[in-house]
């Protein structure tokens, strides 16, 4: 593994400047206060709506999911340059894996119809497993490779289109595809290194993304959850 003797990719610097730092932390503070919120919000409505337990399990990996990603993601890059960081970094790359699969999760169990549904859910998940065990056992190999594959499987849901997608309610699924379009735009900035503020806008992307599939899943909630 190209590693160097802190445990840092070798291909890896980090530059940013005291400012970029806290605007940084500024999205990431926001994004976990809202992430909790959130979290609260919809497993409170999931334990007291018209549902199965099933579905009340599906909505609370997703949440544990959310607050996780944005949890570690926050401790990362806010953590200051040391060893610990670069654990840090391999935790934060794999929940990237565990938030995709996640947010799939309750989409599938309140709207989802058929073995196509549920088949496409145990692709991603197996997929997600995968690319975890690589990111915590092989870390700073195949970043580049784990960029279009956070992308694919992102955008895995349209090939059971009729099975999940289509089932959403209108808001919901311009929500998922506003997300999607937030993620995949937001990757430009992931990986222009040399623009200032980079890594804030970044996120900042990430985080209104997060929010457009909090709100699809929500939407998909409530509709369930009054049913």
């Amino acid at each position: 593994m190209s590693l160097a003797e802190d445990g840092r990719p070798l291909s890896l610097t980090w530059h940013y400047t005291p400012r970029e730092v806290f605007a940084d932390g500024v999205v990431h503070g926001l994004g976990v206060l809202l992430g909790l919120a959130g979290a609260v919000a919809l497993v409170a409505t999931a334990l007291t709506g018209h549902l199965g337990w099933g579905e009340r399990v599906a909505v609370a990996v997703y949440a544990m999911a959310l607050v996780a990603m944005l949890a570690v993601s926050a401790t990362y890059n806010l953590c200051p340059v040391s060893p610990r960081k670069w654990l840090l970094r391999r935790a934060d790359h794999a929940l990237i894996y565990l938030m995709i699969a996640g947010t799939y999760t309750p989409l599938v169990a309140l709207v989802g119809t058929g073995p196509v549904a549920w088949g496409l859910l145990a692709f991603i998940w197996i997929v997600a497993g995968i690319g975890i065990a690589v990111k915590l056992l092989l870390p700073g190999r195949f970043d580049r490779v784990s960029i279009g594959l956070y992308l694919l499987l992102g955008w895995s849901g349209l090939f059971a289109y009729e099975s999940v997608i289509a089932a959403l309610q209108p808001t919901a699924l311009w929500l998922l595809a506003a997300g999607g379009v937030l993620y995949s735009v937001g990757v430009v900035f992931h990986v222009w290194r040399g623009l200032p503020f980079q890594n804030a806008i970044w996120h900042a992307f990430v985080l209104a993304a997060a929010a457009c599939h909090y709100g699809t899943v929500w939407a998909s909630l409530t509709g369930a959850a009054v049913a």
